[in-house]
């Protein structure tokens, strides 16, 4: 027997189009939102006390957040996905309804998240759907039945906040991968464990790279030996070409007054991700979150003529971000970061010349790095948005313009964002994506008519008249942190022998050999090439793996035929053995390619 409410609720059945009738973007997204259902029903049968929340669709998949009377393992997950292909394989409808609130409250009394988001709806009614046994709050975008999910697999659980707000209760996510068919999820668990195989952390750890600590904090990683040569490589490369570019390059500090900020508009703005305030003497001082301030203040050290520009100020600034506990880990998402950062203040006639410099500058670097994976956003304002964006509209439209018009001309094909963009001006974002396709943010372009408005900027025109300079943001390689995390996964730890923390390995055969292998390393420090000798006590096999582990791209093995040669047997960690190799060639070999920038030869065309 059904209730007038339940009634009226059926009359008011949730119909949706068909899944055959939709694109297969739309198909996808259904199938992963109806496979979460799935996931929460099957949860449910295990844990019965389970109180569960949301389970979104997300790219590659889905995931659920519950509430669970103990820790999941691997083995649950096993149990979970047995029981969900029960679900896919009796093929039970999937049926929605709009319901009253009262009666949602009835059917989820004692599911508290559930009445949480009830109670937040505005509207009278909510959405409802059910499959076998199970129900859930939804709005809806479902398959018609279980059996059309697709193909999946539970990958893994993590911790998360209810509502991302480290204040409320921490519930355990599930999630899954999930594609159309079984070839297309099997690829991307492959690619998924290359990922893993690749990852920074586990690699950073292995190398010798970084490191975190809890006496330090989260977030606040330190480079050891091996990853600060990394960064130092990086860093002295990136300011050459700048100089040669035309760039000055100055060092600020990485502290700064609150009215600074509050000038700025940063306080105004992005207070949120930023550290506290702290009291120093009378003053109110804060770590800077962004380098910008600082350079449009040596800017301002002196009035500029239309000859002195563009000026361009740059500096690898130290910025510190409250980046949220959930978030941060490893070195791509860390809240103390160094940016490759500049700053163009030039005319309004210089900005597409100044942006199509920076664009050389940006691909010069991807060249010589092996980034090929990236692509370009246009990240616009959310006109809508009233707090995070300045509001003038001119200044919006103006920047947006010249943004756009200066990618067309250089024929770049992008797309747009709406809500991306900085507070104070529009921007290009390089995207680059990773081993699982996923993008993030590593270069920006950014034009800039607000700052200089709010800081009263100047230059002398060829009309003898004053006149309000642009800027130009830019970061070509991004944050030192965040591009080391790509380039660890890119190379799988084997960084190319310009940026390898160790070049070479000078393995000794037996103790009699030490002295010539010593002697090898002189020769290579000559060169000003890193090299290491290992006169340990292991056998050469042992050593030559270790080296491997290492990822350190050449191995010179010495003996006693190599030491009366004057030469060494040399090894490659792709090529394998190249054999026999007079000192001096060898010594060329390694110095020729850290001279050249290259990238590792593939082991086919040895």
């Amino acid at each position: 027997m059904t209730t007038a409410s339940q009634e009226a609720g059926q009359d008011q059945r949730r119909e949706e189009a068909p899944l055959d009738t939709l694109s297969p973007e739309e198909r996808l997204f259904r199938m992963r939102h109806s496979a979460a259902h799935v996931l929460a029903e099957a949860v449910l049968e295990m844990f019965p006390e389970a109180k569960y929340a949301i389970g979104p669709p997300i790219d590659h998949g889905f995931y659920y957040d519950f509430e669970l009377p103990r820790p999941l393992t691997p083995e649950d997950l096993t149990r979970l996905e047995r029981r969900m292909r029960g679900t896919v394989y009796r093929d039970v409808p999937i049926e929605g309804r709009w319901i009253p609130k009262d009666e949602a409250r009835a059917i989820f009394a004692e599911q508290p998240y559930k009445l949480e988001m009830i109670d937040e709806i505005e509207d009278d009614t909510v959405g409802h759907f059910r499959h076998a046994e199970f129900d859930d709050l939804c709005r809806g975008g479902h398959t018609e039945r279980t059996g059309q999910i697709g193909a999946f697999a539970l990958t893994h659980s993590a911790g998360a906040y209810w509502r991302g707000d480290e204040r409320r209760p921490m519930l355990q996510r599930i999630y899954g991968a999930l594609f159309p068919t079984q070839e297309e999820l099997d690829a991307w668990l492959e690619a998924r464990e290359e990922a893993e195989r690749r990852d920074h952390r586990r690699l950073g750890r292995e190398l010798e790279l970084f490191t975190s600590s809890d006496l330090v904090g989260q977030g606040l990683p330190t480079l050891l030996p091996k990853g600060a040569t990394v960064r130092r490589l990086l860093e002295d490369w990136v300011v050459t070409l700048e100089r040669r570019a035309g760039y000055q390059h100055v060092y600020s500090p990485v502290l700064g007054k609150v009215d600074l900020y509050k000038r700025s508009g940063h306080w105004e703005h992005y207070q949120e991700d930023m550290f506290p305030p702290m009291q120093l003497e009378h003053d109110e001082m804060v770590l800077r979150p962004m380098n910008c301030p600082h350079h449009i203040l040596a800017y301002e050290t002196q009035l500029h003529s239309y000859r002195d520009l563009p000026l361009r100020i740059a500096e690898f600034g130290t910025m510190y971000r409250f980046e949220r506990s959930g978030v941060v880990g490893g070195l791509s998402r860390v809240r103390a970061m160094s940016l490759n950062d500049a700053h163009i203040f030039c005319t309004p006639d210089q900005i597409k010349s100044e942006f199509a410099g920076v664009m050389r500058l940006v691909e010069e670097v991807y060249a010589v790095l092996g980034i090929t994976e990236y692509s370009y956003r246009l990240s616009l304002r959310d006109p809508a948005d009233q707090e995070k964006y300045v509001d003038n509209d001119a200044m919006w439209d103006l920047g947006q313009r010249v943004l756009s018009e200066a990618m067309d001309e250089l024929g770049l094909d992008y797309v747009t964002a709406e809500g991306e963009a900085a507070f104070y001006g529009p921007k290009l974002d390089i995207q680059i994506r990773d081993m699982l396709g996923r993008e993030e943010t590593m270069s920006t372009i950014q034009v800039d008519f607000h700052l200089p408005e709010q800081f009263g900027l100047r230059y002398i025109g060829e009309d003898g008249a004053e006149h309000r300079p642009v800027i130009v943001h830019r970061g070509v390689l991004g944050t030192a942190e965040r591009m080391m995390a790509y380039l660890i996964e890119l190379y799988a730890g084997a960084f190319p022998v310009w940026l390898a923390p160790v070049q070479a390995t000078v393995i000794p055969i037996a103790d009699r050999h030490v002295d010539y292998a010593n002697e090898v390393r002189d020769a290579l420090l000559r060169r000003d090439l890193r090299v290491e000798v290992d006169d340990g006590g292991d056998r050469m096999g042992a050593k030559i793996r270790r080296a491997q582990l290492q990822k350190v791209p050449y191995m010179l093995v010495v003996g006693d035929r190599e030491a009366e040669a004057d030469a060494v047997s040399m090894r490659h960690r792709a090529l394998g053995d190249l054999g026999p190799t007079p000192l001096a060639e060898a010594v060329d070999r390694i110095a020729g390619e850290r001279d050249a920038q290259s990238l590792d030869p593939e082991p086919d065309g040895a």
